[in-house]
């Protein structure tokens, strides 16, 4: 009789991953910035994001780095990986060398190590944009909801699946130079509630948030903001299509 039963052909032993981490606390400023080397064993299937919890549970409880959902929904786990924006937690430690650096993103406020305060940028964009509806009419919850056609409210769906992780800032040439710069984030805002037919903001209203260098003009098209995006939005097409709006109210 054959057995069905047979011994797992051997496998190959983990490869050992080495993560040189930036580590610095703002509350002390008098240590400098430093990385620190971890080794880890790699698993199956690992994402940095598992590797940084194996390291804070194991190695060192310390490690400051942001995660909620672990699914590339909240984008809190954003960092420079390899020097490119990426998710932690949607970054396989197998498509990347053995050997990792891992940086906060550049722009934003730091926190400590691999934590930075993006919240505070963002919502300071979004009250300088006024990125919620602007409706004239007065609207009564006893109506009718108005309908939309299926193909716009996709169109609207698309643009709001950003997830402000701030990818694109960090990877944007003009907000290294421009702190004011709206960025890639703040121009798909403005996007997204121009297409909607429940805001009733013209053109013009629209030119007076982003007609200018800190807004869809500063834009100088190096791609990357499209290039990091973990949504894979089309934020340079979202921009190309808002300058050329906005080009010809100023020549008006």
């Amino acid at each position: 009789m054959i057995s069905i039963f047979r011994r797992p052909a051997s496998s190959p032993p983990p490869r050992r991953l080495t993560l040189d981490i930036l580590r610095y606390n703002p509350a002390e400023p008098e240590r400098a910035p430093t990385l620190q080397a971890f080794t880890i064993d790699e698993a199956e299937g690992m994402t940095l994001f598992i590797a940084l919890n194996e390291i804070r549970a194991h190695q060192d409880p310390s490690l400051q780095f942001d995660f909620v959902c672990r699914a590339g929904i909240c984008g809190s786990c954003a960092m420079l990986v390899d020097g490119r924006p990426a998710l932690a937690c949607r970054t396989l430690t197998r498509d990347l060398n053995s050997h990792i650096t891992l940086a906060p993103l550049p722009f934003f406020e730091l926190i400590g190590d691999l934590s930075v305060n993006t919240g505070q940028w963002m919502r300071g964009t979004a009250e300088r944009l006024q990125t919620w509806i602007h409706a004239v009419d007065r609207v009564s919850i006893d109506e009718i909801e108005a309908p939309m056609a299926p193909e716009l409210a996709e169109a609207i769906y698309e643009l709001d699946r950003c997830i402000e992780c701030g990818c694109c800032i960090a990877a944007c040439g003009t907000a290294q130079m421009r702190p004011d710069f709206v960025g890639a984030v703040g121009l798909n805002k403005i996007a997204r509630f121009r297409l909607d037919p429940r805001d009733q903001r013209s053109d013009e209203d629209f030119y007076e948030l982003i007609g200018d260098d800190s807004g869809v003009f500063g834009c100088m098209s190096l791609l990357g903001c499209h290039d990091v995006c973990p949504k894979q939005l089309s934020l340079q097409t979202q921009i190309a299509f808002l300058r050329r709006k906005m080009a010809r109210l100023g020549f008006d």
